[in-house]
């Protein structure tokens, strides 16, 4: 961890290394962050102006409407690791699974992981959401190796 304090412990701990995920769970994580930095940060602007049309302003759009929702809805805030820290915080794996649950169809799973975010009344947009997120995430991480602009923002 990179040794940012959290205003709730629970959901900044770390529980796993960003390695370790999949490419369409590790693509949310790297939207989440993006989310958390700001429309304007470098890094934010790199990855839109890279990756936008395979795939990348969707997923961004879509998790930070995630993050909105939790924002005015969440059980808790949530917290987020820095752009480029390897652990995996709670919050985020939370996400990774979200989004991987509701690409793959798992919408009972996605429902269950959504009311563990946000009041039940408002898991459905939350889920609607992750869809529109893995979706594009997937189509993210199908680009072709051989393209410049993937190869330079791949992580």
């Amino acid at each position: 961890m990179d040794g940012q304090s959290f205003p709730d412990p629970r959901g900044g701990a770390a529980v796993g290394r960003l390695q370790d995920l999949g490419a369409i769970e590790a693509g949310a994580v790297l939207c989440l962050r993006l989310c958390f930095e700001g429309p304007a940060s470098p890094d934010r602007l790199g990855f839109e102006r890279d990756m936008g049309r395979y795939g990348g302003h969707i997923a961004l759009g879509a998790i930070g409407d995630i993050c909105a929702i939790w924002r005015g809805f969440g059980r808790r805030p949530m917290a987020c690791h820095h752009l480029r820290c390897a652990c995996l915080g709670a919050d985020e794996a939370c996400i990774a699974h979200l989004v991987r649950a509701a690409l793959d169809g798992e919408r009972d799973d996605a429902m269950m992981l959504a009311t563990l975010m946000v009041r039940a009344d408002q898991a459905l947009g939350v889920v609607a959401h992750a869809e529109r997120a893995g979706t594009a995430l997937a189509r993210l991480a199908a680009t072709p190796a051989d393209d410049t602009a993937a190869r330079r923002c791949r992580h």
